[in-house]
């Protein structure tokens, strides 16, 4: 069944004819009909024919077999976060020059963009993704759900919310043996603001990931739980505060400090939410440490930390604007244009520049926050704007804006 491939392949790539192949062994028709499988052959004629290209048949055999299994490797790799894993098998693959007439080619360029997005290299991811669109209008189901799996968390990256939830939610799951996707939809969900449904799919994924002793990633499913889980009362708190602290424990115990980082945010936001500015920013400070200082990470829990200690009035304004101008600076070297709103947003609201403020809110930070569907800094703002204008007696305004969310 590969045989004929294979010899192809080795043909063209010693640039011989058929007819050269062939020569002395068999007629160039018999050639072409072999490299196209359309005939029977004896293993003596294929040996003859390898011989003369320099190869072992049998062992290039083994190896064409061999790339499926190490795809789903390198894709379980992934999948795990086992980082040593995913390098070893790159290089095997780029190293094998059968993965170009393999039958799961597309799926090796689907996990090299898999692979570029666990790089946050969002430009090559883009460059592949493309590729393969334009190649292939028909992808088998399991590679066509994969693409759809690839773009969801490709436009979360790019923090189009939105765009990632429907796609997200187009993929068919008995085509698609990897129920990890399920985290991805979760994280689409809780990103629109769909609380019950970001549960339920962490929960399937939390399911999924115990199972298959995916610990790290089991870790990001309990995360979104706990995120989606309202807690009432101090006691319900004081359980919410454990949990957070036991998935700490467990991410400093897997040597996972992005994914401890991530916690330390969430459970700063939880003390924020809960007016516990003084513990908040003490988790943000935990929290920053552990992220790359040029990055989108950092920036988000600068922004939690300048708000905490605004609202506590924990900094002088002197020390505030200095975090916000570095916050400005990190958000436009790295093109964070979302941050670039939200830091200028503070420094409005520090320097008590009311006026620049609110219109810099309308006319810039509330259409993009829309665009891009992030719901709850629409909720926030939207209700701010509505206040703001009951305040100024812009009534018109209050009542078009009142009118237009719940028409939304």
């Amino acid at each position: 069944m590969y045989k004929g491939k294979i010899i192809k392949f080795y043909r063209q790539k010693a640039k011989l004819t058929q007819q050269q192949l062939g020569y002395g062994i068999c007629s160039n028709t018999h050639v072409s009909k072999i490299e196209r499988r359309m005939t029977d052959y004896s293993p003596e004629l294929t040996l003859l024919l390898s011989k003369r290209l320099g190869i072992n048949i049998e062992e290039e055999v083994e190896r064409y077999k061999n790339i499926k299994r190490l795809l789903h490797c390198w894709h379980d790799a992934m999948i795990k976060q086992r980082n040593e894993d995913i390098e070893t098998i790159k290089d095997k693959l780029e190293k094998e020059p059968l993965i170009q007439i393999s039958d799961s080619q597309i799926l090796y360029e689907l996990l090299r963009a898999r692979y570029y997005l666990l790089h946050h290299d969002l430009k090559q991811t883009d460059k592949i993704i493309k590729d393969i669109q334009k190649k292939h209008k028909h992808l088998p189901p399991y590679e066509r759900n994969l693409l759809k799996h690839l773009l969801g968390i490709y436009y979360l990256s790019r923090k189009d919310v939105v765009k990632a939830f429907t796609i997200l939610k187009t993929i068919n799951g008995e085509d698609y043996d990897n129920a990890e996707y399920y985290l991805t939809l979760a994280t689409a969900s809780l990103a629109v603001n769909s609380k019950v449904t970001a549960y339920y799919y962490a929960e399937k994924s939390l399911q999924f990931f115990i199972k298959s002793n995916n610990f790290l990633k089991a870790i990001d499913a309990e995360m979104i739980m706990l995120m989606t889980q309202e807690s009432d009362g101090h006691r319900d708190f004081q359980k919410k505060v454990e949990h957070y602290q036991a998935l700490i424990q467990t991410s400093e115990l897997c040597h996972a400090l992005d994914k401890k980082a991530r916690l330390l945010h969430n459970l700063a936001y939880e003390y924020y939410s809960r007016n516990e500015y003084e513990a908040a920013k003490r988790q943000y400070e935990q929290a920053m440490v552990l992220k790359e200082k040029k990055s989108a990470v950092y920036l988000i829990s600068l922004e939690g930390f300048i708000r905490s200690c605004l609202e506590g009035n924990l900094l002088s304004k002197n020390e505030l604007v200095k975090h916000i101008h570095e916050g400005l600076l990190i958000a436009r070297e790295s093109n964070e244009y979302l941050y670039t709103i939200c830091f200028k947003l503070l420094l409005y609201l520090i320097n008590n520049h009311q006026t620049q403020y609110y219109s810099y809110l309308c006319t810039n930070a509330l259409p993009y926050f829309k665009k891009c569907g992030y719901v709850t800094l629409v909720q926030r703002y939207e209700k701010e704007l509505f206040h703001y204008y009951l305040k100024t007696d812009e009534t018109d305004k209050a009542l078009e804006l009142a009118t237009r969310v719940i028409m939304d």
